[in-house]
């Protein structure tokens, strides 16, 4: 099975992969692999330019899409992940204000914390996801105000099955009035 975790930047797909591959890694047979996408394309140089202006590395999605290749059982973990072939997507979300507090309080300049809330609040991941991948694999998780445990928890029933997939339940247009 393989699982994308995917959001906006800031969403706590990160942390919350982290703690749910220090679970996994618990289990007396560990199935999945959790895979760290922006480590990879970081480590392994799988881009295409910087763009200065945001301050990020363009990712090669093909590189990476070929890097992916015979990778199963695998969690997949990254802004970009719902680009890739999944049997499942969980969109982490967050809200607007939120994000843009938490991308400053980590450092990113005001206008790609402002770029990335407007993102949000448009939906723009989960509608590519859900493209990508149809509704029917796409399980939308909001972690405002919410402890990493919890969320990471969510991220286990999504794995497990134990949970209805879902899009278009949360939502963040409210950001722009």
């Amino acid at each position: 099975m393989r699982v994308a975790v995917t959001g906006t930047p800031g969403t706590g797909k990160t942390t919350a992969t982290t703690i749910l591959e220090a679970r996994l890694e618990t289990e007396s047979e560990p199935n999945l692999e959790v895979v760290h996408l922006n480590d990879v394309l970081e480590r392994e140089g799988l881009y295409t330019e910087i763009d200065a202006e945001r301050e990020s590395k363009v990712a090669d999605l093909e590189a990476l899409s070929v890097w992916l290749e015979g990778r199963e059982d695998v969690v997949i973990e990254s802004h970009l992940a719902h680009h890739f072939e999944a049997d499942r997507v969980a969109v982490l979300r967050c809200r607007p204000d939120d994000l843009e507090e938490r991308l400053r309080d980590r450092g990113e300049n005001e206008g790609k914390a402002t770029e990335n809330a407007e993102s949000e609040a448009l939906d723009v991941i989960l509608s590519e996801a859900a493209e990508e991948h149809g509704l029917e694999s796409v399980y939308e998780i909001d972690t405002t105000d919410r402890d990493p445990e919890a969320v990471a928890d969510d991220l286990e029933s999504v794995l497990a099955g134990e949970r209805e997939p879902s899009a278009g339940d949360v939502d963040f247009v409210g950001y722009f009035a």
